[in-house]
C-alpha cells in the first residue's frame, strides 16, 4: 500500500490518495486493487481536513478464475487528529462513501476509524522514529437492498490492525503489520507492508 498527501505551500488546499494491491496468497492472485485520490481543504487554525474524492476498485476471484468485478465510488471525509501526552498520536477518520458497484444498485457506506501512533525511541514521529502502530474501523451499509432481491446486513465489516513502523525521514515512513478483517459471515488476516509519504 502506498498512501500520500501534499498541502500546497500559503494555501489551505492539497490533495491525498492512497494505491492498494491486495493478494490472496502473497503474489499471483489479485484480489483487490484499489485506486483513490481526493482534493482537501484545511480552515484556518483547525487541525481538521477534508477530502472530496473519487476511487476505482477492481475486485478479483480467490483461485484460477481471472474474473474480476469493478466499483465506482465517490468519497466524503473528516480527518481530525490530536496528541494526548507527549507520544500518543491519535487520528478520527470519518469517511462517506457513494459507490457504483457492478451488477447492484447504487449503494452507500459510513466508515470510522480511529488511528494510534506510539513512538518507542523518540516522543514524535520524526526521523529514525520507531513507533507502533493501530487501528480499529467498523463500516455500516447505507442500506440492505442491493438489487434482484438480493440483501446485504446492516453492518458490513470490520478491520483491526497492529503494526510497526519506522521514519525514514521526516516525510516517509514504512510499516509492517497484521490486519484482522471480520464481516457477519467471514473473517481472514491480512499482513500488510505500507509505504506513508508526505510531499
Amino acid at each position: 500500500m502506498y498512501f500520500f498527501n501534499k498541502k500546497f505551500e500559503n494555501s489551505n488546499w492539497g490533495f491525498q490518495g492512497d494505491i492498494q494491491y491486495r493478494d490472496w496468497q502473497g503474489i499471483g492472485d489479485m484480489e483487490q486493487l484499489l485506486l483513490r485520490s481526493g482534493v482537501t481543504y484545511s480552515p484556518d487554525n483547525s487541525n481538521i481536513t477534508f477530502t472530496a474524492g473519487y476511487a476505482n476498485i477492481t475486485t478479483g476471484e480467490f483461485g484460477e478464475s481471472n474474473d474480476s468485478s469493478g466499483e465506482n465510488r465517490i468519497y466524503q471525509e473528516a480527518l481530525i487528529p490530536n496528541k494526548i501526552g507527549k507520544r500518543f498520536y491519535i487520528t478520527h477518520r470519518f469517511r462517506y462513501e457513494q459507490r457504483f458497484v457492478e451488477d447492484q444498485d447504487f449503494r452507500t457506506r459510513y466508515r470510522y476509524n480511529l488511528f494510534l501512533n506510539v513512538p518507542i525511541n523518540k516522543k514524535e514521529l520524526t526521523k529514525n522514529a520507531i513507533y507502533l502502530a493501530l487501528y480499529n474501523e467498523i463500516f455500516i451499509n447505507g442500506q440492505t437492498n442491493i438489487g434482484d432481491d438480493r440483501t446485504v446486513e446492516l453492518f458490513d465489516r470490520n478491520r483491526t490492525y497492529l503494526g510497526a513502523g519506522y521514519a525514514l525521514t521526516n516525510k516517509i515512513r514504512l510499516q509492517l503489520g497484521w490486519m484482522n478483517q471480520k464481516t457477519v459471515n467471514w473473517g481472514k488476516g491480512q499482513l500488510q507492508f505500507s509505504l506513508h509519504h508526505t510531499f
